[in-house]
């Protein structure tokens, strides 16, 4: 029987150790960080955003960490540890971040002001390196011809831009600051 399901058979290939792979569980804890840290401080994008430029560079992470987590076992055992470690990663810091919001800030960032009042936030659109025709293929993405038009445009964590129109704000008062301003420009 076993040989005709020679994978079912524990032999020395499949099963490295108990401290291989304590090695590659460490390796692979250390390594969820390392990206983790490095696509936090590579910027906000979604992944449909992605450029080739961007998704070439994640696919050459992805194959030149594997060796690191791994090591020299190719053992069926040392890549069910690492994919099971990668996933146990991944629920902890998910679920660490629902619960604390310190915590969710530090990991998935906040989200950035990019037009305020219909006049851009130059400092804040060149900290997030976004383009003026990202932004306006934002804007017109919501229907919206030109940044004045809009009270605040947001870069949001997920590395979407949000848009509030003056008209969409409807503040009550006409003496509402923002109500004022629009009152005001078109007048």
């Amino acid at each position: 029987m076993l040989a005709w399901f020679p994978f079912l058979s524990l032999g020395v290939d499949m099963y490295p150790g108990i401290h291989v792979l304590g090695g590659i569980v460490l390796r692979t804890v250390v390594i969820y960080l390392v990206v983790l840290v490095g696509v936090r401080l590579s910027g906000k994008r979604e992944v449909g955003q992605m450029t080739p430029f961007d998704l070439t560079l994640l696919l050459l992470i992805s194959n030149s960490v594997q060796n690191a987590m791994t090591g020299p076992d190719n053992s069926l055992f040392g890549g069910i540890a690492a994919a099971l470690t990668l996933l146990l990663m991944n629920y902890l810091i998910a679920d660490v971040s629902g619960a604390n919001r310190r915590f969710r800030k530090i990991i998935q960032g906040q989200p950035t002001l990019l037009v305020h009042n219909g006049s851009l936030v130059l400092p804040h659109m060149a900290k997030e390196h976004v383009s003026m025709d990202e932004l306006e293929r934002a804007l017109r993405e919501h229907g919206i011809n030109n940044y004045h038009e809009v009270a605040l445009a947001v870069l949001e964590v997920d590395g979407s831009i949000s848009c509030l129109k003056y008209d969409e704000l409807q503040p009550q008062a006409h003496d509402h600051p923002v109500r004022r301003k629009y009152i005001e420009k078109h007048e």
